[in-house]
């Protein structure tokens, strides 16, 4: 029996302190923000090592979600499952993002951050919103835009399109379990193609505390921390109400599951550095997936509920847009009305889907979801663009952890899940993860 490798924060016994990739990553943001701050040029120069470690993760994103949803549904035996978890994943989605839009319209109304600012808003600049719109619309155009139907079956796979690849892989999966045992032999070099891309992703995580270190010299040596003090109260605000909705409302939700959220955070601390130094949750994304299935989650559940969480469950974006839409409208002395509250929440419910962790997608649906109430200037929004960036990191957080917490609740409802892997991977110890693959399928078959 084959155990497969995994990050070496799971075995502290076994290796030194300095070794674990947690620690890495946490010295590499501690030394980025120091530069940043102590030599403003050179921690912008550091752009590209940032830019370049998530550009790297993203080549085997596609690779890694495409064999672990194929060889997930073509293991199973009954594919109604497959329907069943789709169903429940989305149930899970809609009803927490709502819950979290209407948190951050709750606390925006009950603390009011911007009504002491007094903005006038013939005095904002629009320019500076177009442009950065623009310049982030360039970058992430292809997952801000929701085209789940590929050009080709191969596309899909060349595109870097999460819910394309998501698309094709649940087809190909469904098909390669139809043909039964004609195709086994496809199966059997898919699963070995899936330890060879998540041996490769363990390559490429050596180079997290360098992506961590560029991303986060840079964000300091741009906007500084004298932006991030100026809205305080916003920034404050949006981290503390993000704070609320992992460890109380998912908290509560993990109880009602049976299992911790801080042992859930302690298990992914080393991905979440990740995603605070690189402010993008899809840079943790293939190890997420490992993770969870190594956390007895079965490999079909992890498949399928975590790629499209990306697109669809973003707790923290959600937070983020009807917070600072209210920002903006209190500090530029404008009155929203109950109904045009919530016409902004149904719309940030539409316009939020499709924006996957990728950094600044966030500020794009935003200025989406203020064009519907035009007594709201989206010039406006050139009061949040100085911190922006680093509310940002708050919400690709959020973004992760309501994905992680996600996964293992749908697994525990489909009853595909190993509790003693579970178990054994918040203790920090390893688990044959052919036993746990083995136990959680026959679980879904009973």
């Amino acid at each position: 029996m084959t155990i497969r490798p995994i990050q070496g924060l799971d075995q502290p016994a076994r290796r030194p302190l300095y070794r674990h990739l947690y620690l890495q990553v946490l010295v590499a943001i501690v030394l980025g923000a120091a530069i940043g701050q102590l030599n403003p040029s050179l921690g912008e120069a550091l752009k590209p090592l940032g830019d370049g470690f998530i550009k790297i993760v993203k080549t085997v994103i596609s690779p890694v979600i495409f064999l672990t949803v194929v060889t997930g549904i073509a293991g199973m035996r009954d594919l109604m499952s497959v329907g069943r978890v789709a169903a429940k994943a989305f149930a899970y989605f809609l009803f927490f993002s709502t819950l979290a839009l209407i948190l951050g319209l709750i606390v925006a109304n009950v603390f009011r951050a911007g009504a002491s600012m007094h903005v006038n808003p013939a005095t904002l600049d629009a320019a500076a919103v177009a442009q950065y719109a623009a310049h982030i619309h360039d970058q992430t155009v292809t997952g801000f835009v929701m085209n789940i139907i590929p050009t080709t079956l191969l596309s899909a796979l060349g595109s870097g399109d999460i819910l394309q690849v998501l698309f094709v892989a649940v087809l190909f999966g469904v098909a390669l379990a139809l043909i039964g045992e004609d195709g086994r032999p496809v199966f059997v070099v898919l699963e070995a193609a899936s330890l060879a891309v998540f041996r490769l992703v363990h390559i490429l995580m050596k180079l997290a505390p360098v992506g961590a270190f560029g991303a986060i010299a840079f964000t300091i040596g741009k906007y500084g921390l004298a932006s991030l003090a100026s809205l305080a109260a916003l920034v404050g605000t949006f981290y503390l109400t993000s704070l609320l909705f992992v460890l109380v409302v998912l908290g509560a939700m993990a109880r009602l599951c049976g299992f911790s959220i801080f042992r859930l955070l302690r298990y992914l601390k080393a991905e979440l550095l990740l995603v605070l130094g690189t402010s993008s949750s899809e840079a943790a994304l293939p190890s997420l997936l490992e993770k969870l299935e190594r956390a007895g989650c079965a490999k079909s559940v992890v498949g399928l509920v975590v790629p499209t969480g990306y697109s669809f469950n973003l707790d923290g974006t959600n937070i983020y847009m009807t917070l600072a839409a209210l920002f903006i409208a209190q500090a530029t002395g404008i009155h929203l009305t109950l109904g045009q509250q919530l016409l902004l929440l149904a719309v940030a419910m539409l316009s939020s889907k499709g924006a996957a962790g990728v950094t600044g997608a966030g500020f794009i649906t935003l200025a989406a979801t203020l064009s519907v109430v035009p007594s709201v200037p989206v010039a406006g929004m050139t009061l949040i663009l100085g911190v922006d960036r680093f509310m940002s990191e708050c919400r690709s957080l959020t973004n992760f952890v309501g994905n992680a917490v996600a996964t293992i609740v749908v697994a525990k409802w489909e009853g595909a899940f190993d509790q003693a892997a579970f178990d054994c991977a918040m203790a920090g110890e390893t688990y044959p993860i052919e036993e746990s693959e083995a136990r959680a399928a026959n679980a879904m078959m009973i």
